[in-house]
């Protein structure tokens, strides 16, 4: 499933990745005017009208030609879809497995475990309101999907240059940080 993913945001197979980032793009920008139930709804009845014209049209194609080919979705209907027992806990694990992590990570920010790393965590909460006062969340998801769909590709045509440039910020952030944190008492330098 990973490597399909991968083959999808790097655009090796050009229709798959245009059908699959254009239907989102669409559903997105659909949500930013309509309801998600009105959204749901049209997708539903739009999907409903093609298997319902399909299944009139093999129908008649069936009569006037006098065969008996069957339901035309019959194929699909036998697939079995449900999810077993394993895979739900499977799944199940993994939220428990996040959900307590991101609370334990949080606890030990908000209580100020490490004064640095809460420091931090609120230069980001106080960035994220700024963000948060220019784009709604639905305008950051398109901008993630488009970014999804072209950062991969520019990373991969512009590495070396791309690498030259994070290096020079990465080395300037580091000796800001650094000179940040020994001028905080108690804040000691974790080791890299």
């Amino acid at each position: 499933m990973g490597a399909a993913a991968i083959d999808l945001l790097y655009w090796r197979n050009v229709k798959q990745s245009g059908a699959v980032f254009s239907s989102v793009l669409l559903l997105l920008f659909s949500l930013t005017q309509f309801s998600v139930v009105s959204v749901g709804a049209y997708l539903a009845l739009a999907a409903l009208s093609a298997t319902i014209s399909f299944r009139i049209y093999k129908s008649v194609l069936q009569a006037v030609q006098k065969t008996d080919e069957g339901h035309p979705f019959k194929s699909y209907l036998e697939i079995e879809i449900a999810l077993s027992q394993d895979q739900i806990s499977k799944y199940a694990d993994k939220i428990l497995l996040y959900t307590n992590t991101c609370m334990k990570e949080l606890r030990r920010l908000f209580l100020v475990q490490d004064l640095v790393d809460s420091l931090k965590f609120a230069v980001l909460m106080w960035l994220l309101t700024y963000v948060g006062a220019l784009f709604n969340g639905l305008t950051l998801l398109i901008l993630a999907v488009v970014s999804m769909f072209t950062m991969p590709v520019v990373y991969e045509k512009h590495q070396a240059q791309i690498d030259q440039y994070v290096g020079l910020i990465r080395t300037q952030v580091n000796s800001v940080v650094g000179k940040i944190q020994a001028k905080i008492p108690g804040a000691k330098r974790k080791e890299e």
